[in-house]
């Protein structure tokens, strides 16, 4: 019954989801802003929710079970480890959260380390400002393979269905938060990022300066980076000095859809090698 409910309200809440938090998000940042913006923000607003648009028309296209029904077909099934552990259902919610927030960092990790992957993930970077729809700004291809590697952990994991749909919830809503230009207290980011990651702490990530782009992986749990020792506090330039994006991609021309579909696929010398 509890599935039943979830597949027929899954579209309603996540879009309730996004469309809350990027208002929240949005309002956030013109009450509180973390740094002036550089370029357009009608033109990039305009293009980056474009793509989010485009990449949602093609999941549904290409994916018509989504992966919360993929965990519910994996439990009719049994597949997967979780679906032949004896958990209760709170802590296998809970280890299943956890567990795919993992596959997230790694995949993200993967897409910087492997040249062409990185084709395809330079252009959620080639953004030269960073806000709350940078968050959403992802190539449909790498949407693609992103949603493979999802649905491959979900046949092998076997979450329930609850936990994939609270795991999707949270890390939209978590993309929306750590990419945001909001200006926290530098008190309340430090007791924060001590469990998520917060603006300050990925804002690092998308450094023009390579060693800072390959540093704070994570979308959601900061404990990853710490684990695996990609973390870095605090940008060297300082959040206000520091230059967003890449070097290579920094004409407005970059920042209109047309330019974001074809960007994979041009030229250049720069690989990014994860240290």
């Amino acid at each position: 019954m509890m599935n039943e409910w979830i597949m027929q309200h899954e579209i309603a809440i996540r879009l309730a989801c996004f469309f809350g938090v990027l208002a929240l998000m949005a309002s956030w940042e013109i009450l509180a802003p973390r740094r002036p913006l550089t370029a357009s923000k009608t033109v990039r607003w305009l293009n980056n929710l474009s793509l989010v648009l485009l990449n949602s028309i093609l999941q549904r296209w290409l994916f018509p079970i989504a992966a919360v029904g993929l965990a519910v077909l994996a439990k009719q099934q049994q597949w997967g480890i979780l679906n032949n552990i004896d958990l209760p259902a709170w802590l296998a919610i809970i280890v299943a959260i956890v567990l795919l927030d993992c596959v997230i960092y790694l995949q993200h990790v993967m897409f910087h380390a492997l040249p062409l992957l990185w084709r395809l993930h330079r252009m959620h970077h080639a953004d030269v400002d960073f806000d709350v729809t940078t968050g959403s700004r992802f190539h449909p291809v790498e949407i693609i393979l992103s949603m493979l590697i999802k649905f491959a952990t979900i046949m092998a994991l076997g979450p329930p269905a609850v936990a994939v749909l609270l795991f999707e919830v949270i890390l939209n809503v978590m993309a929306m938060f750590n990419h945001s230009n909001i200006a926290l207290p530098v008190k309340i980011d430090k007791w924060l990022r001590g469990l998520i990651v917060t603006p300050d702490m990925h804002r690092v990530h998308h450094s023009v300066l390579n060693h800072e782009t390959n540093s704070n992986f994570g979308f959601n749990l900061s404990l990853w980076d710490r684990l695996f020792g990609t973390y870095q506090a605090q940008p060297t330039a300082g959040h206000h000095a520091m230059q967003i994006g890449l070097e290579q991609f920094r004409e407005p021309k970059y920042l209109t859809l047309h330019w974001l579909l074809v960007l994979p696929w041009l030229k250049t010398t720069y690989i990014n090698n994860v240290r």
